[in-house]
């Protein structure tokens, strides 16, 4: 049977056609291709070799982003895939509810205001001949280019004073500055979260 799946994240359309198969997409596959599995986080515990951030600056992690309590994957858990068939409107009606869940995803009010430092991959917002000014910060690579965005509380929207051409897509980077709670609904996803960079400087993990 062939299948085609369609799902919309915020601007970020993925189209999967599945044509010319024999075999139906079980349910649990469509999740796994439709909702991203969150990822290990690069780590924002240890400073760059040689970086210096003076000031009262925070080095934050992914984690920190997200307030206490909140679970990603409430409406998954509450889901029995295994007793759904293929096209299953329930199944499409629990991906869409989580999808517009996640995109509204909670802050966390206690680091807001702060000047921080997080580590991340860079998702580039515009293709400029000066360079890129804005980019998405997201915690794993791939995030709203190979897969589906995470939830909105674990993207930020970095704004730069200047276009910059030193870094590409999906590089790891360090970015420092206030941390605000500014909602940004680009076509790479959506954003709880945005960093009016000071410095952007290439992510060295510790050895």
């Amino acid at each position: 049977m062939n299948r085609n799946t369609m799902m919309k994240v915020g601007l970020c359309v993925w189209v999967l056609w599945l044509t010319g198969q024999a075999v139906a997409q079980s349910v649990r596959d469509t999740v796994r291709e439709t909702v991203p599995q969150v990822q290990p986080a690069l780590s924002g515990e240890a400073p760059p070799p040689g970086a210096s951030v003076p000031g009262p600056t925070r080095t934050i992690g992914w984690e920190q982003l997200i307030p206490a309590g909140w679970d990603p994957y409430k409406d998954l858990k509450a889901l029995n895939l295994d007793g759904l068939k293929d096209n299953d409107p329930k199944a499409e009606e629990a991906l869409k509810k989580m999808r517009k869940m996640w995109d509204n995803a909670p802050i966390n009010p206690l680091i807001l205001g702060q000047s921080v430092r997080l580590p991340g991959y860079m998702v580039p917002l515009e293709d400029l001949p000066e360079g890129t000014k804005e980019f998405l910060l997201v915690p794993y690579f791939g995030a709203c280019v190979h897969s589906p965005p995470p939830p909105a509380n674990q993207i930020v929207h970095v704004v730069l004073d200047k276009p910059t051409k030193r870094f590409r897509l999906m590089d790891t980077l360090w970015v420092t500055g206030p941390l605000s709670a500014t909602k940004t609904d680009s076509h790479m996803g959506v954003s709880s979260y945005r960093i009016d960079a000071k410095q952007v400087s290439p992510f060295v993990e510790k050895k």
